[in-house]
């Protein structure tokens, strides 16, 4: 099986895709993963979703709500970040935002004056780090060797750091069964109450709601696309049932269901 995730080598993303794939191809566009998989090129894609620091990775929702493509499982993985340098003194931290974010209070205290560098990818700090002295980068503790070595493990700000990437797979492959399924809604409209109205159908048949988000659709200013997590499996007659309610209030716009899946928890 042919995946294609975020790179280069040794990203969180790669260490990821590793669950489901042998043969594993880098990008360093989430956009590029998802068009990947959806022209049939790739048969799995593997991308951040959510950290539980920073929240939700918002170019991984926008490709999502862009294309046609299935979620069928998910993947937790704790996060643990170093910090890699040549030597103990350095100008420069570079790593990807979420990291540099993921870690931002400890910089401040241990490196008030050093500068961050937002890279497309931890592994892409890796490099710059290894390429010269004076640049530090966050990652993975498995990347140190050769004349790079770990200052610090474990700098992230909280113990208790994870990240949950989502499989993609051909829409073809979209499944009812599983614990959880995604659905991305575009109502098209937008008056008092709306998504008052766009929960309820979930609430009233005792469906928990996992998350909900909300990203600008780019129509309009104000206009929006809601992601919407829920515990429970589209081969559900209540899941079918509230789907059904949904679409009647977003007639004016689309329900997009990208399937229900179970998780995978991963220790790296």
């Amino acid at each position: 099986m042919r995946a294609l995730t975020l790179g280069p080598e040794g990203t969180y993303s790669h260490r990821a895709a590793r669950a489901v794939a042998d043969e594993i191809d880098f990008t360093e566009s989430v956009t590029s993963i998802v068009e990947g998989v959806s022209t049939g090129e790739y048969d799995r894609g593997v991308v951040p979703i959510e950290n539980s620091i920073e929240g939700s990775v918002t170019e991984s929702l926008d490709a999502l709500a862009e294309r046609n493509v299935a979620v069928v499982q998910e993947i937790v993985t704790p996060i643990r970040h170093a910090l890699l340098a040549q030597a103990g003194e350095f100008e420069t931290v570079a790593s990807h935002p979420q990291a540099l974010a993921q870690c931002r209070s400890y910089l401040e205290r241990e490196y008030p004056s050093v500068k961050t560098e937002a890279v497309a990818s931890t592994a892409r700090g890796v490099e710059r780090a290894r390429e010269d002295a004076s640049v530090a980068a966050i990652g993975h503790p498995d990347n140190a060797g050769g004349e790079l070595r770990v200052l610090a493990e474990d700098i992230q700000d909280r113990t208790s750091n994870a990240t949950r990437f989502v499989v993609l797979a051909p829409e073809s492959e979209k499944s009812e069964a599983g614990g959880k399924t995604s659905l991305v809604v575009y109502p098209n409209t937008n008056y008092p109450g709306l998504l008052l109205e766009l929960l309820k159908p979930f609430a009233n048949r005792d469906i928990n709601l996992t998350r909900v988000e909300s990203r600008p659709s780019g129509e309009r200013l104000g206009d929006y696309v809601f992601h919407i997590d829920f515990a429970a499996g589209l081969y559900e007659g209540r899941s079918r049932e509230a789907i059904a309610e949904l679409r009647e209030i977003a007639e004016e716009g689309w329900v997009r269901e990208l399937g229900s899946y179970d998780t995978k928890h991963v220790l790296y």
